[in-house]
């Protein structure tokens, strides 16, 4: 497949980045500073400059017939719903978004320990919702993942439906590897379109 990964610079963006490329897909990585796209090159990978807040470089890249994996983070308010608003505008074949278990549409499923999530977010809070939604409307897959760890991809990892979504718990972490895991598996044979889904370790 042609796979398009938003934010592939940072952490979870190079996991994905990797992933494709070893599952044999091609891959177009969009960063800011494609410099900071530490993947080695090769004839599968083309690296580019795009910024959210210019929605015009978000479009130069993407078309009809992407499919996008967006692994985009931010500390400022505002940030993801602008990318979400600029992919969706793109118009791709498919989104698949990164989003944050215990906000939004799995709030009520991750129960009141999940209240934390608005101290600690702030504003940001509001703006993570917001961009899932827009990608939901779009019908799009939202990842809500828990807080993430730089271990291993899991040899027992899952995907669910937010019906079997468990407990909210800060200190339940999953690994970059495995939701990159995830989303490539939902790129490649889409299962949760128009819906949130949750990768799990085990």
């Amino acid at each position: 497949m042609n796979l398009t990964v938003l934010a592939a610079s940072g952490r979870t963006g190079l996991a994905i980045t990797r992933q494709a490329l070893r599952r044999g897909h091609t891959v177009t990585a969009i960063a800011r500073d494609p410099g900071r796209i530490t993947v080695p090159g090769s004839a599968g990978l083309r690296k580019v400059s795009g910024d959210v807040s210019d929605p015009a470089s978000i479009a130069a890249v993407v078309d009809a017939d992407s499919v996008v994996l967006s692994a985009l983070g931010t500390d400022q308010a505002g940030v993801l719903l602008a990318g979400a608003e600029a992919v969706a505008a793109a118009g791709p074949r498919r989104i698949i978004w990164l989003g944050a278990y215990g906000t939004g549409k799995s709030a009520d499923v991750a129960g009141e320990s999940a209240d934390v999530l608005g101290k600690l977010l702030g504003d940001r809070l509001a703006d993570k919702v917001e961009a899932d939604n827009t990608v939901l409307a779009a019908g799009g897959t939202v990842f809500h993942a828990g807080a993430l760890s730089d271990e291993p991809e899991s040899p027992t990892r899952r995907t669910v439906g937010l019906e079997a979504g468990p407990p909210f718990d800060l200190g339940a972490k999953v690994s970059r590897d495995t939701v990159a895991a995830a989303m490539l598996d939902e790129a490649e044979t889409p299962r949760f379109p128009g819906t949130v889904a949750l990768p799990l370790s085990g």
